[in-house]
């Protein structure tokens, strides 16, 4: 429990939603919560997620690892401040005459350029529902896109999860990609070229006609654009969904 605000919410969490000011009595101390969240994105942003640690954090603040324990239990309590402070506010709310749909596809692709922003975010394993204070404003905003689809409060949130994860499963996997091609010094083409020249030499069209009916059409021999894959699943997802929400109308 923390003391100081009163609650039983980790420390840090509590100042993150203004619950509590600064870490025990005495002097005002030279750190922040604020400072400290700051300094472990300088981090992952230099030097990728796998570098972020208590005692790097320190280190780029000019303190002790202790000093840090007076804000932040651990590193894996700094993990979703981080995130917060990273990804930042959901876009604005669903305009009046604007549909579900539409705000949906907006909260999608505004979520998306947010992790682009910020590539570091998609190496952190989710292990929580949203809590932080950011979090929840883009969970309170999917949840408010989808008024008047006549779907319960459950299936809502798990639309929310559904294109949340849609979201950031794709951007990982693009950016992997493009991780690769980068390291090999290639281009997205030129990768694609290649794998096709090795499906050709080992598939066989009896065994998997569809991979080489796929291969005789030439798909495999140039990289479809990230945003056009990206657009071309979410509209299948919110088809989906629509199918859903014309089921209650």
């Amino acid at each position: 429990m923390d003391s100081d605000s009163g609650t039983d919410l980790p420390a840090s969490l509590a100042t993150a939603w203004g619950l509590r000011e600064r870490p025990g009595k005495g002097p005002k101390p030279g750190l922040s919560l604020d400072r400290i969240v700051a300094a472990a994105l300088r981090v992952a942003e230099a030097d990728g997620f796998a570098a972020v640690s208590m005692n790097r954090i320190a280190k780029e603040l000019g303190v002790s690892a202790m000093a840090l324990y007076r804000y932040v239990a651990a590193k894996d309590e700094l993990i979703p401040l981080m995130l917060d402070a990273a990804i930042g506010g959901p876009p604005e709310p669903r305009a009046d005459g604007e549909g579900w749909r539409e705000a949906m596809a907006r909260w999608c692709w505004t979520y998306r350029e947010a992790l682009g922003r910020n590539p570091w975010a998609l190496r952190v394993t989710i292990t929580e529902p949203p809590n932080t204070p950011q979090q929840i404003a883009w969970f309170e905003h999917g949840l408010a896109s989808l008024r008047g689809t006549g779907l319960t409060t459950n299936e809502k949130i798990s639309v929310v999860m559904l294109l949340s994860g849609y979201v950031r499963n794709t951007e990982a996997m693009f950016h992997g990609i493009a991780e690769a091609v980068a390291a090999a010094l290639s281009t997205e083409d030129q990768m694609m070229s290649s794998y096709s020249d090795v499906l050709r030499k080992v598939i066989d069209p009896e065994r998997f006609p569809c991979i080489a009916s796929a291969l005789d059409e030439g798909v495999f021999d140039q990289a479809d654009s990230a945003e056009g894959e990206f657009a071309f699943g979410l509209e299948r997802v919110l088809d989906g969904i629509d199918v859903l929400v014309s089921s209650r109308s």
